[in-house]
């Protein structure tokens, strides 16, 4: 074990401290709290009552602060992980094996989807009053295509205008899709210009570090996010929208925990890893992932538990991570479209060709990328319709239960962003063994005052390694 590892402090806290048990407590109280707005029900003149007001406010200013930290932290994470490649002597080939493994996961996700929506026959067993509905947004390839060419320097879009008192009354919006493109253009750019742009690479590692500090002060407010979040899905949607669903559901739960608790540890168990301290290690993420429904908004929580949990070096999941945060999308983009997709043809009585089943497949294993610059799935399942040929008003059949099942697909997703680059790293030999198997104490939730100075000697020591490997 390596010196760095033993000089680790290990402070003992009391339980309720522990970030996933307020993450928890939040959990079960926005249920009770939820049920209790139910139960109070609507006041006059069919508005909400004061306490599932309150729940929505809390859940939506949550994922409005997500929101407002999206575009500078995927910009300069990208850039900064682009350049971060340089300091890794086999940069090409680590970037291949992401892709590689990336696809693979993904193609078994679709796999055990597919297989499940055969077996279970979700769309067959389906309850009466589902009304079909034409989406409000859908995907196609064209659009995908398009999507890619950026509008201005970071993709934003302005809707509404000025108003009579000359004030401005809209909203601003973004593609994480062409912010991805521009990323990449200028972190491709910074490396071509050489020395002269060390100042600039400097320049944004250093606003990384500020602005993953402030999206990390958004983390520790989780729980509070959670009350809300859970507690306004329950008072939306109640028990009662799983009655008709609860077969698509089922099913898509059940892929889910396949892929997390049987095919990832698989992988894990084959690449000579403990699958406890893959769990262990990559939990607190799935837990954020699971309450924030957002791979983005969990984006510096998981790769800080790759890095200080898996031993991967930071040059690389300074790479993987923010790439995969976008792309690699096991839960929304695999199992959930290929799910969908066989409920609307077994809804509608259509009779799938070998053909489309394959094409099925192909959208789920190379279409990610469609779903980055939406929240949910909404996109990547019309993406899917349209190219297999079923009908799109089957997706207003699926969006009553949507938010519940976003929470598992988000979870699922981001334990794949972690586990990629573990394996990779431990396939090139460049993973450190030693923070891999050592006890976990809590290290992604330490105090501010301890996080910049707490195992800098082992990320050194690991990224000279990968340097010289």
């Amino acid at each position: 074990m390596t010196t760095a590892s033993k000089k680790r402090p290990a402070k003992k806290r009391p339980f309720y401290a522990s970030f996933g048990f307020q993450i928890l407590a939040g959990l079960v109280l926005g249920i009770v709290l939820g049920l209790l707005a139910r139960q109070i029900g609507a006041g006059a003149d069919d508005a909400p009552n004061a306490l599932a007001t309150t729940l929505d406010t809390i859940g939506s200013s949550y994922v409005t602060l997500l929101r407002a930290a999206v575009v500078p932290l995927v910009f300069t994470a990208i850039v900064a992980s682009i350049s971060n490649l340089r300091r890794v002597r086999n940069a090409a080939r680590l970037a291949g094996q992401t892709l590689l493994w990336f696809a693979i996961t993904a193609f078994i996700a679709v796999a055990v989807g597919t297989v499940l929506g055969l077996t279970i026959r979700p769309g067959a067993n389906a309850g009466g009053g589902l009304e079909p509905g034409e989406p409000s947004s859908q995907g196609s390839w064209l659009g995908f295509l398009t999507g890619l060419v950026p509008e201005n320097f970071l993709g934003l879009g302005v809707t509404g205008g000025v108003d009579e008192n000359g004030s401005f009354s809209g909203s601003v919006s973004f593609n994480i899709l062409q912010i991805i493109v521009v990323s990449v253009v200028v972190g491709i750019a910074a490396l071509r210009a050489g020395r002269k742009a060390e100042p600039f690479l400097a320049f944004t590692e250093s606003l990384l570090k500020v602005i993953q500090r402030v999206v990390w002060w958004i983390i520790r407010i989780a729980p509070i996010g959670t009350l809300g979040l859970i507690g306004n899905a329950v008072v939306q949607y109640g028990w009662e929208s799983l009655t008709s669903l609860v077969w698509f559901a089922v099913a898509i739960y059940v892929g889910l925990a396949i892929v997390l608790f049987v095919v990832y540890p698989l992988i894990t168990k084959a690449h000579g890893l403990s699958v406890r301290q893959f769990f262990s290690g990559v939990w607190p993420a799935v837990q954020l992932g699971f309450v924030s429904r957002s791979s983005l908004g969990t984006l510096p929580l998981t790769q800080r538990v790759t890095e200080r949990n898996f031993g991967v070096p930071r040059a690389y999941a300074a790479f993987a991570v923010p790439f995969g945060s976008t792309t690699k999308m096991d839960g929304c983009a695999a199992i959930y479209p290929a799910i969908a997709a066989i409920f609307v043809a077994q809804f509608f009585g259509i009779d799938l060709t070998i053909i489309q089943y394959a094409l099925i497949v192909l959208v789920s294993v190379v279409g990610s990328a469609a779903t980055a610059g939406t929240t949910g799935a909404t996109v990547m399942l019309t993406l899917t319709l349209s190219t297999v040929g079923l009908p799109l008003e089957g997706v207003g059949l699926l969006l009553a239960i949507d938010p519940i099942l976003d929470m598992g697909r988000t979870a699922v997703n981001v334990a794949g962003q972690a586990l990629v680059p573990a394996i990779v790293a431990k396939r090139e030999g460049i993973i450190d063994l030693d923070l891999y198997n050592a006890p976990r104490e809590g290290l992604p939730f330490l105090d501010e005052d301890e996080e910049d100075t707490e195992d800098a000697t082992t990320r050194n020591a690991a990224e000279s390694r990968s340097a010289t490997s």
